[in-house]
């Protein structure tokens, strides 16, 4: 197989044999079938005053290029307990990153660089968690035990996340069951991610050690639209708290996937749980794609443990024909060959949507060996550009006397990554014999997704032995536990009671609105179901076309409700003033009135222009609707109705008055 459309036909018969079908024509048998199973960590920043373990004020972010000082650190892995070394950290130690740390003072310490020891532990943050843990019915453990969990990829400065447990075994409910919860931690957030290239990794530490509670479920989800909805569902918990932060970056979800034959596969950093459903999907096929590479290559190969690739250095005479391979050669850069035997259509077998197996040697080459993307010439390539060129081909071939049924691929950069990339690759392909590597992967907007690292396993946690152990009295979980929040299912069966439309509930419960919505129906007399739309339809549409004050509270909207009912206007004003108030939340609510030509008509007065409309409209008539007439006339007197009398009636009186002329 030597040529793009060999390459491109082979990717569309093995995507055929792999059964991947678009999420949207499938239904749950499809999911049984695979054996699909799925389980959430849900992370989410607590609204604290400070940091969880020092005294530097929480929530307060900087601009990426506002620092008053940077820190360059290198990161070694250390052993566990045990004598061990965990996998993830020797993967990341292999890297050689360059860790930049970029410090605002306002918002940084001694602390986060590990030269001081820890504060105990905010007593603010460690209150919301045991909340949240009671709303997730776990039980409160009776003494907090601060861990270590080993991070290398740079993501915070010491190498290590303080975390604890606070509560086990709990259960939410979703539409059709009970999922789950294994437990509920606290722990210190990480750095923010400026960018990563070659070995340089950049980062913010405004972030840094704001405190973060982590919900972690049993794989009991069995379809991508359990994880979502369990997913929305633990949201809507936290938030309900009122003592969690919003806003991008405050919550991120990391979903963990397997089928039937497959491994767990964590995908991490998910940035909107409406991701989760196609992404889930997409990782269930990509894993049965590599368990039919497996197969494949077991029938080819029958002792898998013998099969070894073979790797050549290429010179300026051998890359003639590549102006890539000349200019790396050019420019100081090595330039290998790698002979895959017997894989032969296995680069170009499809994984993904748009991606195939040759993307899982690239991803970890990006990663491992630090060589940006476009990083390797393979002879499956989808794309022409990155395709072995015949004469190429050949001298590649001789040089590692490969054959017909062998894969070759070349990769280029400094001598040491050159290296590690030739075994990298090698790793790669040995793992690809078993079928499911256990990894982390990075999600993407489209539902797919990228290698990250390898998964990380029990050697990376031990204890930390500069926070002695806190006891959690009875006495504290009955005090938080009498101020809890009402359950989510309770306010769900709420909004549908009040027949508040289906499609506001999420909107109204990740901003955990019903209370407010409950207050103002019993200050200001609304309908439940009039307040619900106006939050969940108009509010929500300001935001998608408006920028919207830093001002601007919710709670404005009590005021407008409050102001409404004074001058005894008719509600059907408040959504224009609300699109006023969005905007302009300082201005007050009578030039809010004057802003959008408000005046005080009674309903005998706008009625009375009824008549001489009808006759204009005889004048003007161009349409032979029956309700032309009504509709036009209604659009004249709208704006003179609003905040006097209702549209309703407005409109039953039209009607009333000229029929169906």
């Amino acid at each position: 197989m030597h040529s793009v459309e060999e390459a491109q036909k082979n990717y569309e018969a093995t995507r055929q044999k792999v059964g991947y079908i678009p999420r949207r024509e499938t239904d749950p048998g499809v999911y049984a079938s695979l054996g699909f199973k799925c389980g959430l960590e849900i992370h989410q920043q607590l609204l604290t005053a400070k940091k969880l373990f020092c005294r530097c004020p929480a929530g307060i972010y900087s601009h990426q290029e506002d620092f008053d000082a940077e820190v360059i650190r290198h990161m070694r892995p250390t052993l566990s307990e045990l004598g061990e070394y965990d996998g993830t950290a020797l993967m990341e130690f292999r890297t050689r990153k360059n860790i930049v740390y970029r410090i605002k003072s306002e918002t940084a310490c001694t602390y986060e660089f590990d030269d001081t020891p820890p504060f105990r532990i905010d007593r603010e943050g460690l209150d919301i968690a045991i909340e949240i843990a009671l709303l997730l019915k776990t039980n409160i453990v009776g003494e907090l035990h601060i861990t270590r969990k080993q991070y290398l990829d740079g993501s915070i400065p010491t190498g290590f996340q303080r975390t604890a447990i606070v509560g086990i075994e709990g259960e939410i409910p979703i539409s059709n069951k009970k999922i789950g919860i294994i437990q509920i931690s606290i722990e210190e957030d990480s750095c923010r991610e400026v960018s990563d290239v070659g070995h340089w990794r950049t980062y913010t530490t405004d972030r840094l050690g704001m405190p973060l509670i982590e919900m972690v479920t049993y794989p009991h989800m069995l379809t991508p639209d359990e994880a979502a909805e369990a997913g929305h569902y633990l949201r809507f918990l936290a938030r309900s708290s009122g003592k969690v932060r919003t806003g991008i970056g405050a919550a991120r979800q990391d979903v963990n996937v397997s089928v039937t034959g497959g491994e767990r596969v964590e995908i991490k950093g998910v940035q909107h749980i409406r991701w989760i459903p196609e992404l889930t999907h997409n990782e269930a096929f990509r894993q049965k794609a590599l368990l039919r590479i497996s197969e494949l290559l077991k029938s080819r190969i029958k002792d898998p443990a013998a099969w070894q690739s073979r790797s050549v250095e290429l010179t300026a005479g051998d890359v003639n024909s590549s102006e890539v391979l000349r200019q790396a050669l050019a420019n100081g850069q090595k330039v290998a060959v790698i002979a895959l035997p017997q894989f032969a259509g296995i680069l170009s077998h499809f994984t993904q949507p748009g991606k195939c197996f040759a993307n899982e040697l690239s991803d970890r080459i990006k990663v491992i060996a630090c060589i940006e993307k476009p990083n390797m010439i393979h002879t499956e390539a989808l794309d022409q550009d990155w395709l072995l060129n015949g004469q190429l081909l050949k001298r590649a071939s001789d040089l590692t006397k490969s054959g017909s049924e062998d894969a070759l691929v070349i990769v280029w950069g400094d001598a040491l990554d050159v290296k590690t990339a030739v075994e990298t690759i090698d790793e790669r392909c040995r793992l690809a014999f078993d079928g499911v590597p256990n990894e982390t992967r990075k999600s993407l907007s489209d539902g797919t997704t990228l290698f990250e690292r390898v998964l990380p396993g029990p050697d990376r946690m031990y204890p930390d032995t500069d926070s002695a152990p806190l006891p959690i009295h009875d006495d504290q979980i009955d005090r938080i536990r009498e101020g809890l929040a009402e359950e989510v299912v309770v306010r769900q069966k709420q909004l549908s009671d009040w027949q508040v439309p289906h499609d506001c509930h999420e909107y109204i419960l990740k901003s955990n609105l019903v209370p407010l919505m409950e207050q103002i129906e019993s200050e200001c007399e609304l309908s439940p179901r009039f307040i619900g739309t106006l939050l969940g339809h108009t509010l929500k549409n300001y935001e998608g076309v408006f920028t919207a004050s830093p001002d601007f509270t919710f709670n404005k909207i009590l005021g407008l409700a409050r102001f409404v009912r004074d001058k005894k206007l008719d509600p059907g004003i408040m959504p224009e003033m609300l699109k006023e108030l969005y905007q302009h939340p300082n201005m007050v609510f009578d030039s809010i009135l004057t802003t959008i030509g408000f005046k005080p008509l009674s309903s005998d007065k706008i009625l009375a222009e009824v008549t001489t409309l009808s006759r204009k409209f005889d004048d003007i008539k161009t349409s032979k609707r029956p309700d032309a007439r009504i509709d036009w006339i209604m659009g004249r007197l709208r704006p003179l109705a609003l905040g006097n009398m209702p549209l309703v009636e407005l409109h039953e009186q039209i009607q009333k008055e000229v029929g169906h002329e």
